[in-house]
């Protein structure tokens, strides 16, 4: 299967019963099918940590990347380290930009996030993905119907036109309170920043804490009618 002859998601019908919700089936047809190629695109949230633990189960040196785009939380780059020392064959590679924050300041003006942060985006994080991405045929992500409605139309399976790959979903189906009863039950670690009112984690400048989970992006971007970053179709 290829992006340019995908024929539509095959688990369209696929009533998903197991404990994982389909999860586990959808990561062992995604590397019987891609074996190596495959990418997992992670940002190292909650969702994030479910899936790294579910494919270490069906490939214990898959590829993970995390777009590092040098203004993360601390928080979140210890976590990036214990998920290391944790699971020592998982090739986790730190996706840097082309361009060093001070480089951007100089070309774009400082604090680019305040004033345009769709452009910054863009340079720190999509443009990163659609190098790792090139020639890649498929690719996999945490997205989930629940956090936003952006998101909610999701299949398991999507031909994703922006990096010309497939995308492959295994966590639409579990809702919050599945992420976190998985993290628990397996004794998972975490970004501590979820234990302090933030439900989606991004770069520092652009999440902040939020009561709601009715909308898991509500956090992000705040004073901006923005909630992607533009990985995962149009803002």
């Amino acid at each position: 299967m290829s992006y340019d002859h995908f024929p539509g998601d095959p688990f369209k019908q696929l009533q998903p019963v197991d404990e994982t919700k389909g999860a586990a089936e959808v990561l062992k047809w995604a590397y019987d099918s891609f074996g190596d190629s495959i990418v997992y695109a992670c940002s190292f949230g909650a969702e994030g940590i479910v899936l790294v633990d579910l494919i270490s189960k069906v490939k214990e040196n898959a590829r993970v990347v995390f777009l590092d785009t040098g203004v993360h939380f601390k928080e979140t780059y210890e976590l990036i380290d214990k998920v290391k020392e944790k699971y020592p064959k998982l090739q986790i590679e730190m996706k840097k930009p082309s361009l060093t924050i001070d480089e951007q300041s100089e070309k774009y003006g400082p604090a680019l996030w305040e004033r345009n942060p769709n452009q910054c985006c863009y340079l720190r994080k999509v443009k990163p993905l659609e190098e790792v991405l090139t020639g890649v045929p498929a690719w996999i992500s945490g997205l989930r119907r629940e956090q936003s409605p952006i998101r909610s139309k999701t299949d398991f399976i999507n031909k994703d036109d922006r990096f010309k790959s497939l995308k492959v979903c295994p966590l639409i189906h579990w809702t919050w309170d599945d992420v976190w009863s998985y993290i628990r039950l397996n004794g998972l670690p975490y970004n501590e920043l979820h234990d302090q009112g933030y439900p989606s984690i991004g770069c520092q400048p652009c999440t902040f804490p939020t009561g709601s989970l009715e909308d898991s992006r509500e956090g992000r971007w705040s004073g901006f009618d923005k909630t992607e970053c533009g990985l995962h179709g149009r803002e």
